[in-house]
């Protein structure tokens, strides 16, 4: 349907079908105004010509009231409006009509060589007619204007009824299909962004799982093994308290000194923890523009980043973990194979984690077995194992519970570097544990190994 904006519905007009081809009721309105001003002024039109052609006057005035009323339907086939007013131009009748069409016609999507052929019969129609016309009045006139008045005035005439219309009709069309494409680009540019925002959401709800994830490991990688060795120190305490009184003094400012750093790691932990809480509580209850989803996820990321390359646990501790584990009265061996290096901040960690977590598991399930801790430095990577002999007492004597996590931390923790973890239990009764992590780009500044 070629129309000139009908087709824009705004809220509480009727249905189309109850307005025919209306879109809109005060299109149907101007319509219907605009066609019985036409029917008026053909009946009126009529009148002379059916004086002219000596015709009834009723046969002129109904002629004119139905040709002029053809123009309610200029927004459903305005084509067949401009050709109306085409055919009753020698008539002298509808320059309304006319003028009306040809805009009507030039504002539609009709194709554009159409509009140009019926706008150039349109032209030479009113130019003949008027040439005509104004040639009668020259003759009947008792004066001569000159062989140039009758052609300049047809000129004038006709293009003044036909460029105007035609113009305007061009531009009001060219304008709306501007605003349609507009609009048409503003609602795919929001769908865009409620995708990009959903997607943000989304990532910002794996991000935010993720941090929990790697927290949930750091605290219990680090409280576990603070808390088994304080358990095990107080279990020895118990049990030298009135043999030994120097080693129980001892064993108690090693239960203070672990107690403490465990609660300054639980403290910092919780801290993130809490400040994690407060960000997603101020996001929910205020409305967050769309243009801050980037600078929010920008500075997740770097906030991450701060966390997996900040200060840490580093292959550099291994010695005094396992001095701690010792001074619990665990037999530990410590032996390191290639030159020692210094690799990623996340490397490094996951390479101490994995041993302390192996050696918490050891004073909890084996107490009183041996332990051997090996690290192997090679071209592309480094190796960690941790194995243990059979328990020489049971489990129960330690009373540490086990909440089935520490092997799937350190699996995550390697997998998540591209590394490849195995656990097991040995021939000779006891439990290995060995890891192989990719050592990326080594960071220049070797240091020493530690001491077996």
């Amino acid at each position: 349907m070629t129309t000139t904006g009908a087709h824009q519905d705004s809220a509480g007009d009727a249905s189309p079908r109850s307005l025919l081809w209306w879109g809109r009721r005060r299109s149907a309105v101007l319509d219907v105004g605009l066609g019985l001003v036409s029917a008026v002024e053909c009946a009126l039109e009529g009148v002379r010509f059916s004086e002219t052609a000596a015709l009834p006057v009723p046969v002129g005035v109904v002629f004119g009231l139905l040709a002029g009323s053809v123009l309610v339907l200029r927004r459903r086939w305005p084509v067949a409006v401009v050709l109306v007013s085409i055919a009753i131009t020698p008539a002298e009748m509808g320059f309304l009509m006319g003028i009306v069409g040809l805009y009507t016609l030039a504002a539609s999507e009709a194709p554009r060589r159409v509009i140009a052929a019926l706008a150039g019969m349109s032209l030479l129609g009113t130019l003949i007619v008027t040439f005509v016309r104004t040639r009668q009045d020259v003759t009947t006139a008792d004066f001569d204007p000159g062989p140039w008045y009758v052609p300049v005035v047809s000129v004038v005439m006709s293009i003044g009824l036909t460029a105007p219309p035609l113009l305007l009709g061009l531009y009001v069309g060219a304008r709306r299909r501007l605003m349609e494409s507009l609009r048409e680009r503003a609602v795919s540019l929001e769908q865009e962004l409620s995708l990009l925002a959903d997607r943000a959401e989304q990532q910002a709800q794996w991000a935010r799982t993720e941090e929990r994830t790697r927290i949930a490991r750091e605290m219990h990688d680090v409280v576990a093994h603070r808390v088994s060795l304080m358990v095990v120190h107080a279990a020895a305490l118990q049990a030298v308290a009135l043999k030994d009184p120097q080693k129980a003094v001892r064993n108690a400012a090693l239960v203070g000194d672990m107690g403490r750093q465990a609660l300054t790691e639980l403290r910092e932990m919780l801290g993130v923890l809490r400040s994690g809480e407060e960000v997603a509580a101020r996001v929910a209850a205020e409305p967050v523009p769309l243009a801050a989803v980037g600078a929010a996820a920008a500075a997740a990321a770097e906030a991450a980043e701060a966390a997996v390359t900040g200060e840490g646990p580093s292959l550099a501790d291994l010695g005094s973990l396992v001095e701690q584990s010792r001074l619990a009265g665990m037999a530990v061996e410590l032996s390191v194979q290639g030159e020692s290096r210094v690799y990623r901040p996340e490397v490094e960690q996951t390479a101490f984690r994995v041993v302390q977590e192996a050696l918490t598991n050891v004073h909890k399930h084996a107490a009183g077995a041996k332990a051997w801790v090996r690290v192997a430095h090679r071209d592309a990577e480094i190796a960690m194992q941790v194995e243990n002999g059979p328990s020489e007492r049971g489990a129960a004597d330690a009373g540490l519970p086990s909440g089935g996590n520490g092997l799937v931390g350190m699996r995550e923790r390697v997998s998540a570097l591209g590394g490849v973890f195995v656990s097991g239990s040995t021939d000779g009764g006891g439990f290995r544990v060995s890891a192989v992590l990719p050592m990326g780009a080594p960071v220049e500044s070797p240091v020493e190994s530690p001491a077996v």
